[in-house]
């Protein structure tokens, strides 16, 4: 459990990092940069995260993890991640309020609330089914392979 804490963690600190630099940076919510560089930037750090937390429980053991080690590991990191950055996104709302979200907002006639429920699902679901995936690829790559002697 450590691995996974350890690794969701840095996960969340590049996308609070990435999420305060751009803001800061570029504070037009609906530029390129916040919807296709956000999204390029945090898949390849969820899979670098996933990968090397992966690893890291490889050198704990002293050996290849099986495919199902790997696949709950990676899950694992997926739902710490998911879970901070969920928690991270409710204290910017909180604190900086819906502008940070512009590109979210449909129409006026939505609630706040119902908008931010929307992402925050989506944010969770989207992280949980893309860390599975990422998981799997990973530990096939890196699983022990059982062969015929074993």
């Amino acid at each position: 459990m450590k691995i996974a804490l350890r690794y969701g963690l840095i996960i969340t600190a590049g996308l609070i990092a990435w999420t305060i630099i751009v803001h800061w940076l570029v504070p037009d919510p609906r530029s390129a940069v916040h919807s296709l560089g956000a999204f390029t930037f945090f898949n390849l750090l969820h899979f670098a995260g996933i990968f090397l937390g992966i690893r890291a429980l490889e050198r704990e053991k002293n050996a290849k993890p099986t495919f199902k080690e790997g696949l709950k590991q990676g899950v694992a990191i997926s739902l710490i991640y998911s879970i901070t950055a969920s928690l991270f996104f409710v204290g910017v709302l909180l604190v900086i309020g819906p502008k940070w979200m512009a590109g979210e907002a449909t129409s006026p006639d939505v609630p706040m609330w119902i908008v931010g429920l929307k992402a925050f699902a989506g944010l969770t679901i989207f992280t949980m089914i893309l860390g599975l995936i990422y998981s799997a690829l990973i530990s096939f790559f890196l699983a022990k392979r059982l062969s015929l002697e074993d």
